[in-house]
């Protein structure tokens, strides 16, 4: 990890109600930028003059949610809760979630900005703060009943402490919290508050890049490709140690770095930049990065091995390529094809609730111990054999239970999300719609 917060990737707050398009929609015209794949026309010589009689006219494709990218949101937050629960560095390698994330996020506010930058900023702020002061309201009050007092933090005290409770209401900076509280025989370890502050780290990163945003916008249109390869530079810089910013200051000037270039590359591929270079050169330039990566990674393995958490110049530019392939590749699909269909609830529920699920996902992956813990205490379980099989299968266990946790919390406080959004709360909104008429009074309307 480049620092003290458990890394992982971390959802971009929904801007519009499900259905409703935030990619670049699909243009009359074939030529037009942005359009993936069109079709050509043919042409006539003379336009027709209308519709043949009694013929109803074609009709109009219904904007709607880019599927690719929601698949991709998807498995960016399974692949998260996967690596917090098995610590497998070879993960970070195989999806590298935090780049796919903050380019799919940078990618929807080149599309926002289109509108006013201040009432942009406003409104993503607006929908990210509600569902992070649930989460801070329960996790602090935890730390204060386990005796936690933030002036006499050692890591933090005096009147420091207090002042920095205000990155729980607005994540500015890094969060204070106990590296240890509790009793090591209580229910939780005692570096619980630890993994369930880690999330918090990506709020920050993600405020900076949206405040940033209509900045670095500005600059990519005026000049691109300087604008799309200086975060790479700056990684160089700060994130091998040639220049070193102390403290969560340095924390936050490295991962604006490390990822700024996979945001920009979301500014890319809205404004079709991407769209414009053959195929073979982006593939190959990016394959280039990646292998890069992968060299710098050999040569600086961290305490994890091969973790690209723990090596920022590694992990910046094995997300660039891996990012450049996926939006290159990117089908810009209106509905999940084939098999990935029966996946279709699943992955709106999850867009639905992407920062719920993000911000409580490492608690409830430690909630999921003392729960399995009560099984040792079943009367079947008292045998060797027993509490061996359970010892080697424990993290299965983990999860398979943290799963249904999951979805217990966004029942319980994932209409935050919608309430931050100004929409109509809903517990389940996994995309199933009402019948027609599901109301008593409108079927009588009906008939009547």
């Amino acid at each position: 990890m480049t620092h003290g917060y458990t890394t992982g990737t971390g959802p971009e707050p929904a801007g519009a109600p499900y259905g409703t398009s935030y990619g670049t929609p699909y243009a009359a015209d074939p030529n037009a930028a942005g359009t993936p794949y069109a079709v050509p026309q043919q042409r006539t010589t003379e336009p027709p003059a209308g519709p043949a009689a009694g013929a109803a006219p074609a009709p109009a494709r219904k904007p709607g949610r880019d599927r690719y990218l929601d698949l991709l949101r998807s498995i960016a937050l399974v692949r998260v809760v996967v690596y917090h629960l098995f610590g497998w560095a070879w993960l970070t390698v195989l999806f590298p979630s935090m780049g796919v994330m903050f380019a799919l996020a940078g990618s929807l506010m080149a599309r926002s900005l289109k509108r006013p930058a201040l009432s942009v900023i406003r409104g993503r702020v607006r929908r990210l703060l509600p569902p992070m002061w649930a989460f801070a309201v329960v996790v602090l009050a935890m730390m204060f009943a386990n005796g936690w007092n933030p002036t006499e933090d050692p890591d933090h005290g005096d009147t420091w402490g207090l002042i920095g409770l205000f990155n729980y209401l607005v994540p500015i900076g890094a969060p204070p919290y106990p590296w240890h509280v509790g009793s090591q025989s209580g229910l939780l370890e005692d570096t619980w508050a630890v993994q369930a502050a880690g999330p918090l780290w990506y709020l920050r990163a993600y405020l900076w890049f949206v405040i940033a945003s209509p900045l670095l916008l500005w600059l990519f249109r005026k000049a691109p490709w300087p604008t799309l390869l200086a975060p790479l530079g700056l990684t160089a810089i700060v994130g091998t140690g040639l220049v070193k910013i102390p403290g969560e200051t340095g924390n936050a000037v490295t991962d604006f770095a490390v990822y700024g270039g996979c945001w920009v590359l979301g500014f890319a591929h809205h404004e079709g930049l991407l769209k414009q270079i053959p195929r073979y050169v982006s593939v190959s330039c990016a394959a280039l990065v990646m292998a890069f990566g992968l060299w710098w990674a050999s040569n600086h393995l961290g305490p994890d091995g091969w973790d690209l958490n723990d090596i920022p110049l590694a992990q910046a530019t094995w997300s660039f390529g891996f990012v450049v392939i996926l939006l290159q590749y990117s089908p810009s699909w209106q509905e999940l094809p084939g098999r990935l269909a029966r996946w279709d609830k699943l992955v709106t529920l999850s867009n639905n609730r992407a920062v719920t699920i993000y911000l409580w996902h490492n608690l409830l992956i430690m909630a999921t111990v003392p729960i399995i813990d009560l099984a040792y205490k079943l009367p079947f379980m008292q045998s060797e054999r027993a509490v061996g099989a359970l010892d080697g299968a424990y993290t299965i266990w983990m999860f398979a239970l943290v799963w249904p946790l999951i979805g217990l919390m966004v029942l319980a406080v994932g209409w935050v999300e919608d309430l931050a959004a100004k929409r109509r709360p809903r517990l389940w909104p996994n995309g199933t719609k009402r019948p027609a008429g599901g109301r008593p009074g409108a079927r009588a309307a009906h008939r009547g």
